[in-house]
């Protein structure tokens, strides 16, 4: 077999293609070194850019955040967690037993007209619950003393909504049933909660007040947060903010649920989320927590809670 090879050339142009070659390399390495640059200047500093070609090829995707009620309710179930309560959930369509007459709230109270309350249509004896009381209810029917508890939840109330009121909001009802419980424990559990919420420096004022179910009964005032006590618009100048209801039980309440209210005593208090949030984060409008605005869910930026 023959084979056609290209001839040789002579040793005098070995030295001319070389420096040919070399020079071809040169400008060949000088080109990639300018490409390289350019990309390095495009991904910011040249001295710490890098590409990571596992990345995915679309933009970083925004997380998002616990809604504001959720954290503030979180952090009350903490702050009483730590105290011993548990917490309690229950149905949001109570009976008229459970939500009224266990609690001491008589046929012709306010509370019960249609004004005031959601009746269910299918049945005038069911209600959606207006208080989360009626989880206490459950509670002391089924639970000897000790009892040490709070229930969160949703509550409705047929009211017009605005600024300052809604339909449905949220709140959380504390009780401690116990033998020798006494008005000062209730008012240091929540000096304590004041504290633990709103900061070290806080203070509590308590004042008279009725509700059906507790006898005696306060309202609760903490010193403003934003003036500290000094007086400013959110306090209307008095230097105090109202921030729940609270009272010790009334024996007959304990007696509906076949508790001896001769041997046990106990406190109650309740709260509204969206108020204690409204004081937290200086919000002005209520219904804001309702309306789902991505631009004022999204400074709400505690994922911890």
């Amino acid at each position: 077999m023959r084979l056609n090879l290209l001839p040789l050339k002579p040793k005098s142009r070995k030295k001319d293609i070389g420096a040919k070659l070399n020079d071809l390399r040169n400008k060949a390495q000088e080109r990639i070194n300018e490409f390289k640059e350019k990309f390095e200047h495009s991904n910011g500093d040249t001295k710490s850019a890098t590409a990571d070609h596992t990345a995915p090829g679309y933009p970083t995707i925004q997380l998002g955040s616990r809604h504001p009620l959720s954290i503030v309710k979180n952090e009350i179930i903490d702050i009483f967690s730590r105290i011993g309560f548990t917490v309690s959930d229950g149905r949001e369509i109570e009976d008229d037993w459970h939500n009224f007459t266990a609690l001491n709230t008589p046929e012709n109270h306010p509370a019960r007209d249609m004004q005031d309350t959601f009746y269910v249509s299918l049945d005038p004896e069911m209600v959606l619950r207006t208080q989360t009381s009626s989880v206490q209810v459950h509670i002391m029917e089924r639970q000897k003393p000790p009892i040490r508890t709070i229930s969160p939840g949703r509550v409705y109330r047929n009211e017009a909504i605005s600024a300052r009121a809604h339909c449905q909001f949220h709140q959380v009802e504390g009780l401690y049933i116990d033998e020798q419980v006494s008005f000062a424990d209730l008012k240091q559990t929540l000096l304590y909660f004041a504290k633990e919420m709103f900061g070290a420096e806080t203070k509590i004022r308590l004042r008279p007040s009725y509700f059906p179910f507790t006898e005696p009964s306060a309202e609760v005032d903490i010193s403003c947060t934003l003036c500290g006590g000094k007086g400013c618009n959110v306090c209307k100048y008095s230097g105090w903010v109202e921030i729940l209801g609270c009272g010790m039980v009334d024996p007959q309440v304990l007696d509906n649920c076949k508790i001896d209210s001769n041997k046990f005593k106990g406190y109650a208090f309740g709260m509204g989320i969206e108020r204690i949030a409204m004081l937290k984060y200086q919000v002005k409008d209520l219904r804001l927590f309702f309306e789902n605005d991505v631009r004022f869910l999204k400074q709400f930026t505690s994922v911890s809670k």
